[in-house]
């Protein structure tokens, strides 16, 4: 039987820490979470290695050193009111709810959403709540938000997610810019506009439909 404990902890050890994530609410947040119960029954043996996991049709786990940066970058405080954006089988969100007031997970389906409600009262996680609705439309009712953490790579940005932040929030998301490079970028809210701040490079897996339009060549 896998000692997920230990696998937890060389995890955080070779993964995170050394990638500059040494915020202990993140490492905290990381430690308490058990990853093997967000991947499905057959990956749970590698749910720590390096690796991303699919947990559905176009949602995936990504690697913990991606994770772990883009939440550092994210700066999520104890007061903060958070939406994860595309949450898939909830992990960033139970990570979230970690470090948070409040987090709201949304996703497209209620399969999706009512698995992720079970994992997260199984694992007792009462700052977290699973919402279904369309994700590029965000969640305008329940906004405005501290942060907006997307959890798949875009190209572009639904205006809705910055238009539902609030002032001074912050957008996470790592985008892939025209040179094929993804980037984790926040998105600061200041009036009308949101400021973005590169932080470092990744290539997790993307959501295609945000890929920009490809405009025709003749």
């Amino acid at each position: 039987m896998m000692n997920y404990e230990a696998a937890r902890e060389t995890m955080v050890d070779t993964q995170i820490r050394p990638n500059d994530v040494t915020d202990p609410a993140i490492v905290a947040a990381f430690l308490k979470t058990p990853r093997e119960a967000f991947v499905p029954t057959s990956r749970k043996s590698v749910a720590y290695s390096e690796l991303e996991i699919e947990t559905s049709e176009a949602r995936s786990l990504w690697t913990a050193r991606d994770t772990g940066k883009l939440l550092r970058l994210a700066g999520i405080r104890r007061s903060d009111i958070v939406l994860v954006i595309g949450a898939g089988a909830g992990y960033e969100a139970a990570l979230i709810s970690q470090m948070a007031e409040t987090v709201i997970a949304l996703e497209e389906t209620a399969a999706l959403v009512d698995a992720m409600s079970e994992r997260f009262a199984a694992l007792g996680l009462d700052r977290a709540v699973a919402v279904e609705g369309k994700i590029e439309e965000g969640l305008k009712d329940q906004g405005p938000f501290d942060v907006i953490y997307v959890c798949g790579m875009v190209e572009t940005l639904p205006e809705a997610w910055t238009a539902q932040l609030a002032e001074g929030g912050r957008l996470a998301a790592v985008v892939l810019g025209e040179d094929g490079v993804g980037r984790g970028t926040i998105f600061t809210r200041a009036g009308d506009t949101a400021s973005p701040r590169h932080g470092f490079d990744a290539f997790p897996p993307k959501f295609s439909q945000f890929d920009r339009k490809k405009a025709f060549v003749f």
